[in-house]
């Protein structure tokens, strides 16, 4: 597979986020806390946080979907454009930003509210997928033999986690996986605006 700047993005997330399980001063300096982020102007945190996961599984689940469809993406992003990986990059780092901005509204006067991971960035990726791949089959890791085409997995994902975020239900932060997903399907219209039109033929088509 020719993704070296996706297997770059999961090796530096991994070595961080497994540096920071057992260092709990770094993993406090970078996690997402809006209030340090917006009061005391600690912007390195908006980033910081997509190096960082709560625990294995939080880490392993991230980094397995990004390597599913980060790969096909950025090769996507070659053939579209000669800055490809650049502007792969760019997706990812903002996709992170992005993500980051539901909370910094909703908690920016909370001292309590902590958040962590890079869910949003691989959203972001994710759904750069389905908007260029949109009749790909999307398969569950636990139901392998379930598979739906990527545009339905996309919107039911959007609505779950859009009425998840209103309950402010669990740990998950439902409102980046949003923020994150809605940010990466409108990010390579930038790069090559005629995609919209492929994803409703690719639809309309399959």
């Amino acid at each position: 597979m020719d993704s070296p700047i996706t297997l770059f993005l999961i090796l530096v997330t991994s070595v961080v986020s497994i540096a920071a399980f057992g260092n709990r001063e770094m993993f406090d300096k970078l996690k997402l806390n809006p209030f340090m982020v917006l009061q005391r102007k600690e912007w390195g945190r908006v980033l910081g946080h997509g190096l960082l996961h709560a625990d294995w599984m939080h880490l392993i689940i991230n980094m397995y979907v990004l390597y599913s469809f980060g790969g096909a993406i950025e090769q996507v992003f070659d053939m579209i454009s000669r800055y490809g990986k650049f502007w792969y990059v760019i997706m990812y780092v903002l996709g992170v930003v992005a993500a980051t901005l539901p909370a910094l509204y909703k908690h920016r006067n909370s001292h309590s509210y902590n958040a962590v991971g890079a869910s949003g960035a691989v959203s972001a990726v994710a759904f750069a997928s389905i908007l260029i791949m949109p009749t790909s089959k999307i398969s569950f890791v636990f139901l392998p033999f379930l598979q739906i085409p990527a545009y339905i997995f996309g919107f039911l994902y959007l609505v779950y986690s859009y009425f998840m975020a209103k309950r402010a239900a669990g740990n998950v932060a439902h409102d980046a996986h949003f923020a994150g997903a809605v940010f990466g399907f409108l990010f390579p219209l930038i790069i090559e605006p005629s995609l919209i039109q492929r994803f409703f033929v690719q639809i309309v088509g399959g």
